[in-house]
């Protein structure tokens, strides 16, 4: 919850800095890749879905198919990963920095605040599936499994709110 209510500020922060200055969050808006921002958005629904499936199937005492899906979670989060990067190299490569103007320097920090959740999100999801790969986690017990999923959805959460608030509106 502290998470979700630092994200909160942040995007109010955004809006009403965008709202006092919207020529040039337009503008700044229309460099930025839509694309790459859906690929992302496309992996971490994916990915989360994955985790849904991976939950349901260790409640099912699925255990070989709980650690797939966990796999499969891990790799598009992985994609997300991969992207963004790209993204950022792009911008560096471009002298685009946090002080580069005020629309800059909400979007690289969101962007970089949520992708550091990323990592640890896939950290949790790597804890996870080596844990279902021990066989650690079962029908009866499943708390961290549950637990670690919680964190990987608020993750998603977040970006689909982050993606229409800085890439389409």
């Amino acid at each position: 919850m502290a998470e979700l209510l630092v994200f909160g500020l942040f995007f109010s922060a955004y809006a009403i800095t965008r709202i006092n200055n919207i020529e040039l969050f337009e503008h700044y808006q229309q460099n930025l890749d839509t694309t790459a921002a859906l690929i992302n958005t496309l992996a971490l629904i994916s990915s989360s879905y994955f985790v849904i499936k991976s939950v349901l199937a260790i409640k099912l005492s699925q255990q070989q198919q709980a650690f797939r899906f966990m796999l499969c979670a891990l790799l598009m989060g992985m994609v997300f990963i991969v992207v963004k990067t790209y993204e950022f190299s792009e911008h560096i490569s471009q002298g685009i920095t946090l002080s580069t103007n005020a629309f800059y320097m909400f979007y690289l920090s969101l962007a970089f605040f949520h992708y550091l959740h990323v990592i640890l999100g896939l950290i949790i999801l790597s804890v996870l599936a080596y844990n279902l790969n021990k066989n650690n986690y079962s029908a009866a017990e499943n708390t961290g499994m549950e637990t670690g999923a919680s964190y990987w959805h608020m993750v998603d959460l977040v970006w689909l709110i982050l993606f229409p608030l800085v890439y389409v509106m």
